[in-house]
This record gives structure tokens, C-alpha cells and sequence, in this order.
């Protein structure tokens, strides 16, 4: 679908460029009444539960369905904007435009098809900087700019959430439900990423797969973990897996024309070595001449090598690695269970915001618990439900077909991809239950001897001495919690222990009073969980009590050894 006719001339002369110069193409077809109908928005809507009629999608089908949208994208910084609509009909000279969105000055639009890339190219010119020297790289961020501006002051500005709300204004927010369940259905909604966010993160590994492939052309850069796994939440990280296997010539088999591609071939000790060497060429053509990457990091050394990098338009922290196929699995089998009941993801989002919320989980490495290790141990303990709520690994390995076969670096990494041969037994317990018996379960877990698998869905022996024991779903001997020491460990049982009893005192919604129409709010619920605990106070209590039983400064002491030191000289004088 176009957009209205005879305007282009008229938009020649209304904006004037200079990243993007546009060339008149032509008139636009169709008129401007239908622009709100094409350009339908769904702002919020749960980027994960895409399903079809007969079942729900597998994430390789949701993942090629959002990188084919992606290649069909653009993102453009848009200057001093002066209309959104303007915007629009000056875009649709070049194609039918099927989404678009907004957030700060950059916009996304989705165009029906890849010409419509190529016809915007065909029009767009390199601008001229006299002050700086340039390396221009041709990419799908470009930069409009309307020197006809007027005051944007009054324009509505249209933005795409990109973090989650506050911690105060999400503890208002639950106060005013009417049930713990509701309550953990909003906190789920208010930190799940967006539709808009999910295409952002696509589009930006599609930008970045412009530039890696004139190197490897078969190459593809998918997102993985969080940001599409159903648990990211909003303003995490961008996880990219660079997939070379389709140029591995692993399984070549003769050509009809007898030709094979001519590549380098240089003696290498190890894959490692090689995924590093890849990693750190991609990594300087990143830096020198991908549009918006900046603070790009090298971190070879690592158990997974990665290159670590800030995308600057879409203000994605990003990580970008090569081979890493198990944690590709990972992602797949989360998704998997998320997608399995809706009541995964929900106590998922509630345990890791209360996490954080209690300072259980942190954004930079440490000896705390990761939100891996806690969306595991969530994982465990549905599992350990009676009847069980999701099934063992080991119960989806057995329901695998040929087709499901997967085994990466000896690590067997078997799963079922077929939701239609799963089964799942009848748990009726509601969010309330699950939530109050979670802080239950792992308030009396013993830690010291036993081993959280989720291959089994049982409890094991640990195999270490490591305080907190996780085992990894496919690399079994590892354990993802290892950084995690005991005072940490410590601290996640007495708020466990602390919020079992808070949530069991505040079950039910307070009325709503209020006075002059104006209704109170009363934490209670969930609320009441996301604020600091008190297990600090108490300890700080406790220890200043002790100091003051044994200070020599107390005043009751003081009074004593001066009625001492009194009676002392009388006897003396006698």
C-alpha cells in the first residue's frame, strides 16, 4: 500500500537532507485517510506468546519470521521531525510501509518488502563533512534531517519503552489490585519486553550482519538469551550469536558445475583459536566502521570469547560471540517452558523483580546469585510440584524424534520440538500458592548437601563444595551458580524465610478507604515484598545492642564506677 498522489514535488521542496538525501520517485499513490489503518501499532503486547491456530510457533519459526521482518527495516535518526505524517508520505514514495515506531528521535519502519530498501538507497547520498574524516559504510541507520523544522514542543511524542517503570511507582501500581494473582500478572506486563523492543533487537542484529557480511555472506547474527528466551526484561542486555555454519563446508557434497569456493586455510591449534581470531577481526570492522557502535571491548580470554560493545541508537549493551551453540540450546529449552504455562513465565518475572528488588541479584559480576541460576531454580521447583507443573529435561529428551537429535561438544543437548507431544498433568494451584510455596521451598532447602538438576527435576548429592550447587541443563558437569559464597547464599534463604511471612500476612487487599474521594494506598501482597528487606535492620539492631552491653562510655557504667570511686576515697579517708 502507497500513500496519496501527486506529493512529491511538493516533498522535494519540504525537506532537504543530509544524511539521507531522497531523490522525488515519483507520486504518491494513495491518499493520507487510510494512514492510521496501515499503520496499526500493538504497544505492549507480550513479544513471546506468538502462536498459531493449531499450536503454538517453536522459537526457530518466531526467530525466522522476526529476521525476515528485520532485513526488511530500516532505523532513522529523524532531526528536528516536524510531522509525523509528512514523515510517513515521504517514506512511502519508496514502498508500502507495513509497521513503524518511534522512540526518542529515532524511528523503525518496516517496509513490505527488501526493493523498498534498495529503491531508499538508490536515493540517499553520503553527506560532506569538512572537519572530520570519514569512512562511509553503507547501512540501513540512516539520518533525516528537515531544516524547515517548527517548534516541536507541542508535537506528541511517540516512545518505545525501553526500561522498566520505577521500583516505587510498580509498588503503587500492585497496591491497587485486587488479588496476588493480579498482582503478578501486572508485574509480569509491566516488565516484559515489548513488540516494539523485540523488532528493535532484531533490526539491530540485522544491521550488525551488514557489516560481517562482505566476510562471511552466508553468515547469520541472531539474537539469543533474554531477549527472546520469554524472560527478558525491559532494558536488558542484546545477546548476538554469530552462526557460521552455514559456510563450514562441513557437509559439502560435489557440485553439479564441479567448482568450490577458494577460502584461506592457515594451520589453527583449535576451534577456540579460531573463533577468536574471527571474533577480533569482526570486532575492528565493528569499531571502525559500523554506525553506532561504540566503547567496543575485545574479551578473548573469556571461557566464551565475545566482543562487548554499546549500540548507541537503540542504547542496547550488547555481546556479540561465535560457537556458542549450548547456551543457543538454553535459550530454545527456556522458551520452551515458558510457552508450556503461562504461570512459568509469570513467577519467573515476580521471583527475579523481588531479586533485584532486595539486591539478591546485581547488574555487574559478583558472588551473587545471576537471574539464570534463579529462573533454574524456578524451573526446579515447578518441577517438584505435585502433580508437576513442567516436565523433566530428561522427559523431553525421551520424547524426541530423529529430527531432534543435538549433541554439541559431547554434551547432549536432546529435546522434543514438538509442543503437540507433550503432555502435562493437571495443576490446578493458582500464582498465590505458587509464589507463598516458592519462598517455602527454598527457605528449607538444604543447600549444604544436596544439588539443584533440572534433567531430573530431583534433588542430587553435590558433586563439590561449592555453597550453592546448580547443575547446567546440557553441560552437566558445570555449575552455574559456582560464583555464588555463603553470605550470599545466606542472605537469599532469610528473605526467602522473611518474605514466606510477610506474603502470609498480607494475603488479602485492604479496603479502599480514603477521605475528601480520595482512596489510601496500602502496601500489601506482592508490594510488600519488593521493599527493603528488613533483615538488615534487625541485624543492625542487634549488633548495636551488643556494643552497647559492652561500651565503656554506657551511662549507666559510667554512674557506677564514679559511686565505686566515691565509696573507695571515703574508706580511705577513714
Amino acid at each position: 500500500m502507497r500513500i496519496s498522489p501527486s506529493f512529491g514535488s511538493a516533498m522535494a521542496s519540504f525537506f532537504k537532507m543530509c544524511r539521507l538525501h531522497t531523490i522525488g520517485r515519483g507520486s504518491v499513490v494513495k491518499c493520507l485517510q487510510k494512514v492510521d489503518t496501515f499503520l496499526h501499532r500493538n504497544i505492549g503486547t507480550n513479544v513471546v506468546a506468538v502462536q498459531e491456530k493449531n499450536g503454538f510457533k517453536s522459537l526457530y519459526a518466531v526467530q525466522a519470521e522476526r529476521q525476515e521482518q528485520a532485513e526488511r527495516s530500516v532505523l532513522i535518526s529523524c532531526h528536528s521531525m516536524t510531522n509525523e505524517k509528512r514523515f510517513l508520505e515521504y517514506l512511502a514514495n519508496y514502498g508500502d510501509i507495513q509497521k513503524y515506531f518511534f522512540y526518542g528521535i529515532y524511528a523503525v519502519v518496516e517496509f513490505a518488502n527488501k526493493e523498498s530498501i534498495a529503491s531508499l538507497f538508490e536515493g540517499t547520498a553520503i553527506p560532506g563533512i569538512g572537519m572530520e574524516t570519514m569512512m562511509p559504510f553503507k547501512s540501513r541507520l540512516l539520518s533525516m534531517r528537515n531544516l524547515d523544522s517548527v517548534d516541536l514542543r507541542n508535537q506528541p511524542k511517540k516512545r518505545l519503552a525501553q526500561q522498566s517503570i520505577p521500583i516505587n511507582e510498580l509498588i503503587q501500581r500492585l497496591s491497587k489490585e485486587e488479588s496476588i494473582d493480579q498482582q503478578i500478572t501486572s508485574l509480569t506486563e509491566a516488565h516484559q519486553l515489548t513488540e516494539e523492543s523485540c523488532r528493535l533487537r532484531f533490526l539491530v542484529c540485522s544491521l550488525l550482519k551488514d557489516i560481517v557480511a562482505p566476510f562471511f555472506p552466508e553468515c547469520t547474527i541472531k539474537p539469543f538469551g533474554s531477549s527472546v528466551n520469554g524472560f527478558g526484561k525491559l532494558g536488558c542486555d542484546l545477546d548476538m550469536f554469530l552462526d557460521l555454519d552455514g559456510i563450514s563446508g562441513k557437509n559439502a557434497t560435489m557440485p553439479k558445475s564441479g567448482l568450490f569456493l577458494e577460502y584461506q586455510m592457515k594451520a589453527a591449534k583449535s576451534e577456540r583459536i579460531v573463533t577468536q581470531n574471527i571474533l577480533s577481526g569482526i570486532g575492528t570492522c565493528m569499531d571502525l566502521f559500523g554506525p553506532g557502535c561504540v566503547g567496543l571491548h575485545k574479551i578473548l580470554d573469556a571461557r566464551c570469547p565475545l566482543v562487548r560493545f554499546t549500540h548507541q541508537p537503540s542504547g542496547f549493551q550488547c555481546d556479540l560471540t561465535a560457537n556458542n551453540r549450548v547456551a543457543m540450546k538454553s535459550t530454545e529449552l527456556l522458551y520452551l517452558y515458558g510457552e508450556l504455562d503461562p504461570r512459568v513465565r509469570h513467577l519467573v518475572f515476580t521471583v527475579r523483580c523481588w531479586a533485584q528488588a532486595q539486591g539478591i541479584t546485581k547488574s555487574i559480576p559478583g558472588a551473587w546469585i545471576s537471574n539464570f541460576s534463579l529462573t533454574v531454580m524456578v524451573l526446579f521447583f515447578l518441577q517438584r510440584r505435585n502433580p508437576p507443573i513442567i516436565p523433566t529435561l530428561e522427559h523431553l529428551r525421551d520424547l524426541a524424534g530423529p529430527e531432534d537429535k543435538s549433541v554439541i561438544e559431547d554434551n547432549d543437548c536432546t529435546f522434543v520440538s514438538d509442543f503437540s507431544k507433550i503432555q502435562l498433568e493437571s495443576n490446578t494451584e493458582t500464582l498465590e500458592q505458587l509464589l507463598c510455596e516458592f519462598f517455602e521451598f527454598y527457605a528449607s532447602f538444604s543447600f549444604q548437601t544436596l544439588s539443584i538438576n533440572i534433567r531430573k527435576g530431583r534433588e542430587q548429592n553435590k558433586p563439590v563444595g561449592d555453597p550453592l550447587h546448580i547443575q547446567n541443563p546440557f553441560e552437566t558437569t558445570l555449575n552455574v551458580s559456582k560464583n555464588v559464597n555463603t553470605t550470599q547464599l545466606g542472605r537469599f534463604v532469610a528473605l526467602c524465610q522473611e518474605s514466606s511471612w510477610l506474603i502470609q500476612q498480607n494475603k488479602t487487599a485492604p479496603s479502599r478507604g480514603g477521605t475528601e474521594g480520595k482512596a489510601t494506598i496500602t502496601l500489601w501482597g506482592v508490594s510488600n515484598l519488593l521493599l527493603p528487606s528488613q533483615i538488615e535492620e534487625v541485624k543492625r539492631k542487634q549488633n548495636s545492642s551488643k556494643k552497647q552491653k559492652f561500651e565503656p562510655t554506657n551511662q549507666w557504667i559510667k554512674d557506677m564506677l564514679k559511686s565505686m570511686k566515691a565509696t573507695n576515697n571515703q574508706q580511705n579517708q577513714s
